[in-house]
This record gives structure tokens, sequence and C-alpha cells, in this order.
């Protein structure tokens, strides 16, 4: 019986269980359990679900697997571009496992990354959080009831991807000392910036073990116009070179040099974190740490997808690390006599 339906909208379950003359629920257990229903009616809801066009909702197919096929990433802040990578990594390795990502920005705050997760956590099988802005203890609480897989982050017992930062770090001291610097000033960024401690950690670790000083200054914005008053406390110090907390940051203090009329590497050597597009672009061109962040994607979503389909157990990499190196370019020279 081709009753048709009113209306334009899209036909649902009830528009299929008239149409095959069964119950709504009958059409349920025909399309998630086909099982559990005879196979002459499962037949009927098939053909009357397709005369009438209709498409099962990809969110209640989940209910009874478990598994809707649809991955969620957060970025502390989708204008930086160091995220390209590591968004780009993340959506190649999801299509090729034939899931949807789902990218949000919670702009730098730990409130909206807790609130996004709690609100999608039915709807997704997991999420990887990139450069997560919230506690370890608060971490550790949505995983115990959410799939998490940590970018540029670790929390004990989470899984985690990160780009070697320390062994980074050291490389940039190693270069600054080899130059004649024996004076560093670290810009730091946002002040929950958990890989921005590390780098402070391991620029002090390094420069006292190659005799060089070293400050921290800031916090500032991690983004082109915190470079302005970035570069005008680190001039006031007296450092011979500055480490800024990325590359966004470590831009603006170039352009701020360039309108004080101070030479870069010169006057002051200046050096980056991420290797962003652009970074080779801007004059001079930045010195700056590289990593593999498109890497750094794909095996979140790797380990995601095995929690997935482990039902949850950790995967057999718990914590990757993925190497650096220092890209050398014109913004560093030797130290000023």
């Amino acid at each position: 019986m081709a009753t048709g339906r009113a209306g334009s909208g899209r036909p649902t379950i009830y528009h299929v269980a008239k149409e095959a003359g069964v119950s709504p629920s009958t059409v349920s257990r025909a399309m998630s359990n086909p099982g559990r229903v005879n196979a002459a009616t499962v037949a009927r809801v098939i053909e009357a679900a397709t005369r009438l066009g209709y498409r099962t909702n990809p969110l209640a197919r989940a209910l009874p697997s478990g598994r809707t096929d649809t991955l969620a990433l957060f970025v502390s802040d989708i204008t930086n571009p160091h995220f390209f990578g590591v968004i780009r990594g993340a959506e190649h390795q999801a299509r090729a496992a034939g899931c949807t990502l789902i990218v949000g920005d919670t702009e730098e705050s730990p409130e909206v990354e807790a609130r996004n997760i709690e609100r999608l956590g039915p709807s997704v099988d997991g999420f990887v959080i990139a450069a997560s802005r919230m506690s370890d203890e608060e971490i550790t609480k949505l995983s115990a009831g959410h799939r998490l897989v940590l970018v540029s982050r670790q929390v004990a017992e989470v899984p985690s991807v990160i780009v070697d930062h320390a062994e980074g770090t050291r490389q940039i001291v190693e270069h600054l000392a080899s130059l004649g610097h024996r004076s560093i000033v670290f810009l730091a960024g946002p002040p929950r910036s958990w890989l921005g401690a590390r780098r402070w950690e391991s620029l002090t670790a390094a420069a006292g073990r190659h005799g060089v000083s070293a400050q921290r200054i800031g916090p500032f914005p991690p983004t082109l116009a915190g470079g302005g008053a970035a570069a005008d406390a680190a001039l006031g110090t007296g450092a011979t070179a500055a480490v800024a907390h990325n590359d966004l940051l470590a831009i603006g203090v170039l352009r701020r040099c360039a309108e004080r009329g101070v030479a870069v590497p010169e006057d002051l050597s200046v050096v980056g974190y991420d290797d962003i597009f652009g970074a080779d672009f801007c004059s001079p061109p930045l010195t700056t740490l590289a990593g593999q962040f498109q890497e750094s994607g794909r095996t979140a979503v790797d380990m995601l997808l095995a929690m997935r389909d482990r039902h949850g157990a950790r995967p057999a990499r718990n914590q990757v690390v993925l190497p650096s190196h220092l890209a050398i370019r014109r913004s560093t020279g030797p130290a000023p006599r």
C-alpha cells in the first residue's frame, strides 16, 4: 500500500511503520537487529523504507552497537596555524577508517573543553584533545567516562601523542650557546599551557648545562599581537636571545623589533616553536623547532579507534613521543659583542 506522506519533511520511522503495516518498534528491530524479526517482515520494512526514501539516523544505528563512526577533535585555538597539521592528519586517518571527524575550537578555555565533552559524549566514539587547558585531575576524571586521546599533553594513564620538546629545546639552547649567547629570555604563553611549562623546564635544564643564564617573562597572548609587548619586555632584560612560546608570538616579536629599529639577529636572536606555515616567509625567516604534527593527528586517531574497537582497552602504545628537529634560519646569529 503506497500511502505516501504529508509535507516535504524527511520520512521518519513512523512513516515506514505505517507504510509497512507494522509498529515503529518492529521497524527499529528490523533495521538494527534483523535476526530478531521474521524475515518476511524485515523484507517488507526494507521495501517500505526504500519506497519512502527513508535513511536511518547514524546515531540511532549506534544505540545497539555502541558505535557512531564519528570522532571529535578539539583544539585550543583554531586560528593558530600550528593546529592545521594536527587537524589534517586526524581528518585523513578518520576518513580512511570510514569515520566522520568533528572539529571544535575551545578558545583556550578548560570549561569549554569539559562542557563539550560531556555534551557530545553520547554522539561520538571518542575525543582527541589538542593542547588541553584542563587540569590533570579533570582530564583523568573525564577519561573514566569517555574515550580520550591527548595531543601535546601528557597525563598518567591517558593515551597521548607529543612531539619531543625536551630534546628539541636542548637543540635550541645548544644552537644559541654555539653562537656565543650567554643570556636567554623565555617569552611565556598561556598560564595553563602544559607544553609551555615543559618547554621552560627543559630550557632551564639545558641552559644550566651550558653555563647560560635563562629568565622567564610573561605570560603573553600566543599571537602576533602579543609579540609587541613580548618584544618590548625582552629587550628590557638585556638578553641577547629570545625563545618564544610559539611561532606566532615569535613572528610578532620580529615585527616589533623591525618597528623599533632593532636588528635581528645582530641585536637579538629570536627562536619559535612549531614551524608553522609562514615561519620561513617572515623577515628574517624564523629559526624554530619543527615536528611531525600531522603524524601526531594521525597517531591520535589510530589510538582512539583502537580503544573503541577494544571496548575501551588502552592502546598498546599508551604514550607516543614523536621526534623533533631545529629548523635553523636567519633569525638567529652570533651574539652581539
